[in-house]
């Protein structure tokens, strides 16, 4: 059966409380020949009816709508019938940034922004951006959709800033972790559980545009004991501290005396992104060299895949999500199959994989001072 048989199109319900978005998402669906629409909504409570009534495999879900809004329909679904959800974002002072990323934590496999300017202007970005997120979840591996219904830390512990304040100051080791679609809830899940006293930097590229990953960070920091913030150009690298590349620019790091820089730039894109991984990863291995982690997570495409070969290449520790977990498995694949793991983990193993993974590197660090020290008082007694 060929993919654009009716037979073999996936089945989409549209969920909006415009009439005039429901039309000009329906006709961006049917008009693919990818996909057939099987009906809409106008409000999350006529969704859930017609979730039941007419079994879509993906639903649009607007997020803002009167009465039984996006968020809390999505949370219905993915609790009684789940089944790929893209989301439809649009308004607020933030852009609905927040609720946005509450959504992909809550099960969405993507989001779309509805136009912000004239509908002849944004048509086309919206019809590309909706189609490719629709492929996307027509890809999605629901066991790999992390559910988070809370918040799993919202209190900072003074303790955790003490810590902090006694780390080393000059940043020796780095963890360079790349995700895509998928990714906003499976760095919920890694993030947050690293080690409080991380004697590493962590920089993620989780492709997102420009305008949400600030507030994912921002998330970030509130759900655990690292520091986490949207980077910015010229930061000079802290341990502890995580480092989120923000919407439309590329992130890469340089080295600056005994510092190391963030340099953010708006160079083409990579892979069809832009910030995309491989920038960052090709840059980590000039720098880092072997003290550094490489952590590939869900997501379509390849990207990571080549930055993840040259940092083995020079004796960095590669860790992959394996596919069972992951939402979209095309980026850990690709990751595996052209640059090869040093550890292949389900989702809630990563931070675990993570942090034994630097450990490992105090632990080098440490065997090599044992083996010096003998020598060094030798030459002392020696001049005495």
């Amino acid at each position: 059966m060929s993919a654009s048989s009716p037979e073999a199109r996936k089945r989409v319900l549209v969920v909006d409380d415009s009439a005039f978005m429901r039309r000009m998402v329906s006709d961006v669906v049917s008009s693919s020949g990818e996909f057939v629409v099987v009906g809409t909504a106008r409000d999350g409570e006529d969704a859930l009816r017609k979730v039941h009534a007419l079994n879509p495999d993906i639903v649009t879900l607007d997020v803002q709508m009167p009465g039984l809004d996006g968020l809390d329909a999505l949370g219905y679904i993915m609790s009684e019938v789940p089944r790929p959800v893209v989301m439809l974002s649009a308004g607020g002072p933030d852009g609905g940034a927040e609720a946005t990323l509450r959504a992909l934590e809550l099960g969405a496999v993507d989001f779309v922004r509805k136009p912000s300017g004239p509908i002849s202007l944004d048509l086309d970005r919206v019809r590309e951006e909706l189609l490719d997120a629709l492929r996307a979840a027509s890809c999605t591996n629901l066991r790999g959709v992390h559910v988070l219904a809370r918040a799993l830390r919202t209190q900072r512990l003074e303790s955790d800033v003490a810590s902090r304040a006694l780390m080393p100051a000059l940043v020796e080791r780095v963890v360079c972790i790349a995700a895509s679609t998928g990714g906003p809830a499976a760095l919920t899940q890694v993030i947050p559980r690293l080690a409080r006293n991380l004697n590493a930097a962590v920089l993620v590229v989780q492709h997102m545009p420009k305008g949400f990953t600030a507030s994912l960070a921002q998330r970030l920091h509130t759900l655990g004991p690292l520091v986490v913030t949207e980077a910015a150009h010229d930061n000079v690298l802290q341990n502890g501290h995580v480092y989120i590349a923000p919407g439309g620019v590329h992130m890469r790091v340089e080295r600056c005396g005994t510092d190391v820089r963030l340099r953010l730039d708006d160079g083409p894109t990579e892979w069809g992104v832009r910030p995309a991984a491989d920038p960052l990863f090709r840059t980590v291995a000039q720098v880092f060299g072997a003290s550094a982690v490489g952590v590939v997570l869900t997501g379509m495409g390849r990207d990571g895949a080549e930055g993840l070969r040259l940092m083995r290449a020079v004796g960095a520790i590669g860790i992959v999500q394996d596919r069972d977990s992951a939402v979209i498995a095309g980026m850990p694949v690709a990751a595996l199959h052209h640059a090869g793991a040093d550890v292949v983990v389900p989702l809630d193993a990563v931070a675990r994989a993570i942090t034994d993974a630097v450990a490992s590197f105090e632990e080098t660090a440490a065997l090599r001072g044992r083996k010096a020290a003998p020598m060094v008082k030798s030459r002392s007694m020696g001049t005495a």
